[in-house]
């Protein structure tokens, strides 16, 4: 099974992402990456986890979607180099 970690959400409703697909995680402040979620909501492969959230990362996967996260590009990274199972905490995103 592949690991898994928490890259959105709120309480009990976290959303997870499996780590061996994400290809880069970044900030979504600029131009190219607001261009970037431009052309993925034009193409159909935007997915939108904020979950009514601030958006603070866009993570690319593998299969060249971009998801649309409330968790910083630092917790992130954090969590896809933490070694051992599942991260599957509901903790809540970190705090602007």
């Amino acid at each position: 099974m592949p690991r898994l970690i928490n890259a959105g959400g709120r309480g009990s409703n976290i959303n997870l992402v499996a780590v061996d697909k994400v290809v880069a995680i970044v900030s979504p402040n600029s131009a190219p990456a607001k261009r970037l979620k431009d052309e993925a909501r034009d193409s159909g492969r935007l997915v939108d986890i904020t979950q009514g959230g601030k958006t603070r990362s866009f993570i690319i996967t593998s299969a060249n979607q971009v998801f649309l996260s409330n968790v910083t590009v630092t917790t992130l990274a954090k969590r896809c180099q933490k070694d051992g199972g599942p991260e599957q905490s509901a903790e809540e995103p970190d705090s602007p």
